[in-house]
């Protein structure tokens, strides 16, 4: 059996550890010791960027903003669902996690990094949500910690609530859609996006293309 290897390590802005693994050419990134993402397990991320940008049907000069870098699949399937002449920003909150796109996960996602089209930002995604300029992207596609309910970041619960709702809501053009990734069925969630004024859309995600049985939700959300 092979090793599991730790290849890097970091914390997050509040002090917790974070650490890549690699094992037998699949990758892992884990938060306290518990693993937040798998390169084996990515259909809903893939899934999510999908129903992200779909709308936008490679229509012209499209505006994306993709929260959470993560291992790149979210970003791979906006690219592939966007024009040449889109701008994709990219928001991830730990530095480091950009750097081991570049430099460990060039052959996984990390090459995405080099596309003309992607601007990365290093940042808290929220705290830019929160400042952003209104109808700024025809899409938001958000994968910021664990959905509704935090895990990584206390600080990033509000992004769920009903002001930080609005203020995703305000960000986006009239016609555009946000999408969230959750790690479950959470109707009170759903209830706020309605209540801020979103269609909203409720879809099954599934953590393996295989898997008989989703476990994630995505909503989709449409102004």
């Amino acid at each position: 059996m092979k090793p599991r290897i730790l290849l890097a390590e970091s914390t997050t802005p509040d002090g917790a550890a974070m650490s890549l693994y690699e094992h037998d050419g699949a990758y892992s990134i884990s938060f306290k010791g518990q693993e937040l993402m798998h390169s084996k397990a990515s259909a809903s991320e893939r899934l999510l960027g999908k129903l992200g940008v779909e709308q936008i049907s490679r229509g012209p000069k499209a505006r994306v903003l993709v929260g959470g870098l993560g291992l790149g699949f979210t970003l791979r399937s906006v690219l592939e669902g966007v024009g040449e002449d889109a701008r994709v920003d990219v928001v991830e909150l730990v530095p480091k996690v950009v750097e081991w796109n570049c430099v460990f996960l060039r052959k996984l996602n990390g090459d995405l990094l080099n596309d003309p089209r992607v601007n990365v930002i290093e940042g808290d995604a929220v705290k830019l949500i929160r400042k952003g300029d209104p109808n700024t992207y025809h899409a938001m596609i958000l994968d910021v910690d664990n959905g509704p309910t935090g895990m990584v970041k206390a600080s990033n619960d509000t992004l769920y609530s009903y002001s930080g709702l609005r203020a995703v809501r305000s960000l986006l053009k009239p016609g555009g859609r946000a999408a969230f990734w959750s790690a479950g069925d959470d109707p009170h969630f759903k209830a706020r996006l309605e209540k801020v004024g979103f269609r909203v859309g409720h879809i099954p995600a599934k953590v393996h293309e295989r898997s008989k049985r989703a476990a994630y939700v995505i909503y989709v959300a449409d102004r």
